[in-house]
C-alpha cells in the first residue's frame, strides 16, 4: 500500500512551496523565508526550488530583490505535474508485493488498492496550486477568534 501515496520530504517541500506563492499578494517570496515557514532546511528547498525552476515550475531571481515566483498561472499547474518533477510518474501498482497483477485470483484486500490509487491518482491529476490557494487558510486571520492582548 506503500506504493499509492508515497511522498517524499522534498514533494512535500514542493507543493507546500507552490501554494505558498500562489497565495502571497505580490507573488514571490525568498527561499529563506518559505524555509523558515515551515521549518525545512534552506538547503534543502534550495535544491527542491532548483528542481522545480528546471522543470519550468518557478522562476528565480538572485540579488536583493529576489526570490522566487510561479512561472506558470497556478489554474495550469496540477499536483500531478509537481509530484512527477519530484518523485518520477506515479505509479497506480495495485499489488502490495509491487506486482502489475496479483498472483492470487482474488487480492486479499479485494478492489480497495486499485480504486485507492485511481482515486489518488485522480486528485493528484484535477486539483491546481489554484483550488489549493483559494481554500487555504494560511495567513487568513479568523474572524471568530479575538485578537491577542500582546
Amino acid at each position: 500500500m506503500a506504493d499509492i501515496l508515497k511522498i517524499s520530504d522534498a514533494t512535500a517541500l514542493a507543493l507546500h512551496s507552490m501554494v505558498h506563492l500562489a497565495i502571497e499578494p505580490d507573488g514571490q517570496s525568498t527561499t529563506a523565508e518559505i524555509a523558515e515557514l515551515f521549518k525545512a532546511s534552506r538547503h534543502h528547498l534550495a535544491k527542491v526550488h532548483q528542481r522545480l525552476t528546471k522543470a519550468g515550475l518557478i522562476n528565480s531571481n538572485r540579488g536583493p530583490a529576489g526570490g522566487v515566483s510561479l512561472a506558470k498561472d497556478p489554474e495550469s499547474i496540477t499536483l500531478l505535474e509537481i509530484y512527477e518533477v519530484m518523485e518520477g510518474s506515479m505509479l497506480c501498482n495495485p499489488c502490495l508485493f509491487g506486482n502489475d497483477t496479483c498472483p492470487r485470483n482474488d487480492c486479499v484486500l479485494g478492489n480497495l488498492l486499485p480504486g485507492l490509487a485511481r482515486q489518488v491518482r485522480d486528485y493528484f491529476e484535477k486539483t491546481t496550486i489554484a483550488q489549493l490557494a483559494q481554500e487555504s487558510t494560511w495567513g487568513k486571520v479568523d474572524a471568530s477568534e479575538p485578537p491577542s492582548q500582546d
